[in-house]
């Protein structure tokens, strides 16, 4: 029986701050690695490490002031890596367009034995029979790539490679799995990207699946970050879903 998955978000690594040595500056105690990064690196292009300017003396007022300026190649500098789970194939190819960020993916050439995940459609699963319906044609296709599978084991029963024989077959037998099919991720970015992800798929117009994994990561990010990410107001849709818009990114 197919198993229907749930979003999963989890932050697992990001940017450490460390003074170099013969630099007389030190960041505020309550700025992040990540936030201490990114005013390093705007103070050395002007080696303004003894805060001349009272405007922008605190961190968090630096920061704001590089944003509302539109310096964010300095966020570049500081990066965050999460890893996702339950998100279809579908969404994971959206995902997968945003080329400033590096992907590991889980790779379909290996799917164990046993239940199938696959991520329902929210419009789908709010409604009983039509989950039953779409949960059922998951296990269909299942059964047939099951088949196909076996079969082309046994046609590649010649190749004295079992490993190989085994790959050969399952990337052929792939092909017949639907775009629900639950993916995985390992997505590593600068702040800027995550940035520009966000803005563009956080947006009302955005398919509700990678919306929802966009608001997710805004949330992670956040805790990582607040300065850089608060500009960012996250609001509630007539459906019942979440948008969130700032007004620095376009």
């Amino acid at each position: 029986m197919a198993v229907d998955s749930s979003l999963d978000v989890q932050l697992i690594a990001a940017s450490t701050f460390r003074v170099p040595t013969g630099v007389s500056w030190a960041p505020d105690a309550q700025a992040t690695d990540a936030e201490a990064i990114v005013e390093f690196a705007g103070r050395a292009c002007y080696e303004t490490f003894d805060r001349p300017n009272p405007r922008t003396a605190t961190n968090e007022a630096y920061l704001r002031h590089i944003i509302d300026v539109g310096h964010d190649a300095l966020l570049e500098h500081a990066t965050a890596t999460v890893y996702i789970r339950g998100l279809s194939r579908a969404a994971g190819n959206e995902l997968l367009r945003h080329r400033n960020f590096s992907f590991s993916q889980l790779s379909q050439r290996f799917i164990p034995d046993g239940e199938s995940e696959v991520v329902v459609p929210a419009l789908i699963a709010e409604d009983a029979e039509l989950r039953e319906m779409f949960l059922r044609a998951a296990d269909e296709t299942r059964f047939v790539y099951d088949e196909l599978l076996r079969a082309l084991e046994n046609n590649l029963a010649g190749e004295p490679n079992s490993l190989l024989r085994r790959k050969k077959a399952r990337q052929a037998a792939r092909a017949i799995l639907p775009n629900a099919t639950e993916t995985r991720f390992v997505v590593t970015g600068n702040y800027r990207a995550w940035r520009q992800f966000i803005a563009a798929r956080a947006s009302e117009h955005a398919d509700l699946e990678i919306r929802t994994l966009a608001i997710t990561c805004l949330e992670l990010l956040r805790g990582s970050a607040p300065t850089l990410f608060d500009d960012f107001l996250v609001s509630d849709l007539a459906d019942g879903s979440q948008m969130a818009t700032s007004p620095y990114v376009s």
